[in-house]
């Protein structure tokens, strides 16, 4: 074995071993990295960002949007693949999903479809709503596979109960969106939506568990953010003006959100076949103890 060949495999066990701190630190170094590209896309072409906020022009969302989250969702990509954790991200749940999970695919789905159906489309300049849903692609992409994604992962290699890694990846899911006090500071608004979206990525999760796979979360988070950017007019903004029966039946979606992330807590079971877990079980085996098989 080469050095290189001895560092990557080095490399990939540390992250394979998993940790709580791991998931912690995936997620503080890619806000960084998205902080710092929006920064340096801010010096570069800021002058060319016109008035009425992000959703105001269509090169207002390319730059407050697209581009800062674009390469925010090819870094976590390029870590998944060199960290060689994109396989368990990827692949089937270890654990299976319970019926009643599909009641958060539910929830998620039904303020969707409205705002579809319900957005004035015709009220944003041209180029604002594709580039919008454009945005919200890699904002599902890049905010999964940081927190569903490999936070989920590292806490599983780790043996934690999938309660703790619905709690855990969460909860880092939340504080990533302090980052949105920046500039608008915090305001009221931001701060209903650190709760929210603790009980949205619970949500998430469940979409997880319940489709089998991780392709179904990033969907749902990939509609849900820019349909309700384009329903309220803005990020972290309460809707201004008058709305349709479309929209305010839709907007009810954030309670019911944070009723079931809330009442999933109670339900959530289970542990993945792999990690501590696995390792405990090999090991028992090897002495003649019956280990016990995982609560699925």
């Amino acid at each position: 074995m080469t050095n290189e060949q001895a560092n990557t495999s080095r490399w990939r066990a540390f992250w394979e071993r998993g940790g709580w701190w791991k998931a912690v630190l995936v997620a503080a170094v890619y806000m960084a990295l998205y902080l710092g590209v929006g920064w340096l896309i801010g010096k570069l072409w800021g002058g060319a960002i016109t008035e009425g906020g992000p959703l105001g022009s269509a090169i207002n969302v390319l730059l407050y949007l697209v581009l800062p989250i674009g390469i925010g969702a090819v870094i976590i990509v390029v870590f998944l693949l060199l960290s060689g954790l994109a396989r368990r991200v990827f692949a089937a749940q270890p654990v299976r999903g319970r019926w009643w999970m599909w009641i958060a695919v539910a929830v998620v789905a039904y303020p969707i479809v409205l705002r579809l159906i319900g957005i004035d489309y015709a009220s944003f300049a041209p180029g604002v709503v594709p580039l919008t849903l454009l945005a919200g692609v890699f904002i599902g992409v890049a905010e999964e596979l940081v927190t569903r994604g490999a936070a989920v992962t590292l806490l599983r290699n780790a043996g934690h109960s999938e309660l703790v890694v619905a709690v855990l990846s969460s909860t880092i899911f939340a504080l990533m969106h302090t980052a949105n006090a920046i500039g608008a500071g915090f305001t009221l608004t931001v701060l209903i939506t650190i709760p929210y979206t603790f009980c949205f990525g619970i949500c998430m999760y469940l979409v997880m568990r319940a489709t089998g796979s991780i392709v179904w979360a990033i969907v749902a988070h990939a509609l849900t953010d820019p349909t309700l950017f384009l329903s309220t007019g803005g990020i972290d903004t309460a809707a201004a003006g008058q709305q349709n029966g479309f929209l305010i039946i839709a907007s009810t979606g954030n309670w019911t959100v944070i009723l079931m992330g809330i009442v999933a807590l109670f339900f959530i079971r289970g542990r993945a076949d792999y990690g501590v877990t696995a390792t405990r079980s090999s090991t028992a085996m090897t002495t003649g103890a019956f280990a016990t098989p995982p609560d699925k």
